[in-house]
């Protein structure tokens, strides 16, 4: 994955817009933060999920996903490796972060990405 797909796949959510964090670029809902690019890399992006969705994703995709360094990490801050990951797997991992930051309402608004 490039980080033009991953950049696409990011806007590609209801009401996500592209901002900046410390000199990358990042992704948001709402102005909540889901996902960013560039960090500490152009190779790398991270998504904003739950423990528990990033302990499923690191387990089914080692060679893509691992935990952020620290505090943010156990939160579920979960770092991807751009080069290996595939839109397949980082899809799921897009719309679950997003789903963290939106509003209820918005993703009732719309379901089709539920």
């Amino acid at each position: 994955m490039t980080p033009d797909a991953f950049r696409r796949l990011a806007l590609s959510f209801p009401d996500a817009v592209e901002s900046a964090h410390i000199d990358h670029p990042d992704f948001r809902v709402r102005n909540k933060v889901f996902a960013t690019l560039g960090y500490p890399d152009i190779r790398w992006g991270m998504v904003k999920l739950t423990p528990e969705q990033q302990a499923l994703l690191v387990a089914r995709h080692p060679e893509m996903f691992s935990a952020v360094k620290g505090g943010w990490g156990l939160r579920g801050a979960t770092s991807i490796k751009l080069r290996p990951a595939t839109q397949k797997a980082v899809l799921p991992a897009l719309l679950a972060a997003w789903r963290n930051q939106a509003s209820a309402a918005l993703i009732r608004k719309h379901a089709e990405h539920s």
